[in-house]
């Protein structure tokens, strides 16, 4: 089910992807966009590195579709997590680990803490899914000092953020977008339009741009949801002060 950010006080937010069957590049663009809507600093981890086959044309793809955001591979498991992520784990510090179940937040934690505080699982076989072994936040303090929250694993991340935030992290797209000959250019075979050409030549990734539109697409129905839930707000509260109003009226 849809997860809202973690919290508006949170400094960095490790994105945490298993090079397995879990890696998926959609989910990563959904986490940086909402990772930055919510004021934090995404970092994308990408888990499990002594299983990809090629490693370098992997952060290379994710790099493009990061939106600024830092990409660390690493294999929980072999390597020090706490080398890797150290410029993000200072003193008075608050970070968060988000990601699907069994890519290795735990571990992560586990090896930043330098015991086996938190319980983790293996993946199944037959799927490389996890099997939800943290189900509520830990909040823990590193040796560091930093504060880590390790979060459950999540099948889906919804977007809680408007569409001003997609666009900032698709900073690429918005770049080439205004080159369109116009300005509320659709990017829908519009004369003149920069994505078209842009998509054709290759300098953008075609699936990269469906999703965009398909986040922004989300982000406006939830502002849609949201109006409707304040005018409903609003009906009821006058409604209650009219009807207040009459009882006073009829107690004269």
């Amino acid at each position: 089910r849809g997860t809202r950010p973690v919290a508006a006080n949170v400094d960095t937010v490790f994105l945490v992807t298993g090079l397995d069957g879990d890696f998926n590049l959609r989910r990563i663009e959904r986490y940086v966009a909402v990772a930055q809507a919510s004021g934090a600093r995404p970092v994308i981890v990408l888990n499990k590195a002594d299983v990809c086959e090629d490693l370098e044309t992997t952060m290379a793809s994710v790099r493009s579709r990061a939106g600024g955001a830092q990409v660390i591979a690493m294999s929980a498991r072999d390597d020090d997590p706490g080398s890797s992520l150290a410029p993000w784990l200072t003193d008075g510090e608050t970070v968060a680990l988000i990601g699907s179940s069994g890519v290795g937040k735990s571990t992560i934690a586990n090896r930043l803490l330098g015991t086996d505080a938190l319980r983790t699982s293996a993946v199944r076989e037959h799927d490389q899914r996890g099997m939800h072994t943290t189900t509520r936040r830990e909040l823990v303090k590193l040796p560091g000092g930093a504060l880590l929250i390790d979060t459950p694993g999540m099948r889906e991340l919804s977007v809680w953020t408007d569409e001003e935030s997609i666009r900032a992290a698709f900073d690429d797209v918005a770049e080439v977008a205004a080159g369109c000959r116009f300005a509320d250019c659709r990017h829908d075979g519009e004369p003149g339009c920069a994505v078209a050409e842009a998509i054709a030549d290759g300098r953008m990734d075609a699936d990269r741009f469906a999703h965009f539109r398909s986040l922004e697409k989300e982000a406006a129905f939830l502002e849609t949801r949201r109006d409707a839930t304040a005018q409903l707000v609003q009906r009821r509260k006058w409604k209650a002060i009219h009807k207040s109003m009459r009882d006073h009226d009829k107690r004269k």
